[in-house]
């Protein structure tokens, strides 16, 4: 028989040890270029002042890099 395996659905698995990333979204982006718009909703942010967390990894940290001016790292204690 033929079995069909099931895609992963990628980012629902965390690993232990990983490191993560809170952050807070803390300033508009009304004024922004549309590529930082973007950025923002790819990080996961939809309101002004919400939480994300998301893993500690190069590219994520490139994606809080272009936003930094709108952006904030929340020091939570929950890192690692």
């Amino acid at each position: 028989m033929n079995q069909v395996a099931k895609p992963k659905t990628p980012g629902k698995t965390k690993k232990p040890g990983t490191k993560v990333l809170t952050l807070r979204w803390v300033r508009s982006g009304i004024c922004t270029p549309g590529k930082q718009k973007a950025t923002l909703r790819g990080l996961g942010l939809r309101r002004l002042g919400q939480r994300v967390t998301r893993p500690d990894d190069p590219a994520i940290r490139g994606m809080v890099r272009q936003v930094r001016h709108l952006v904030q790292i929340v020091e939570d204690g929950n890192n690692g």
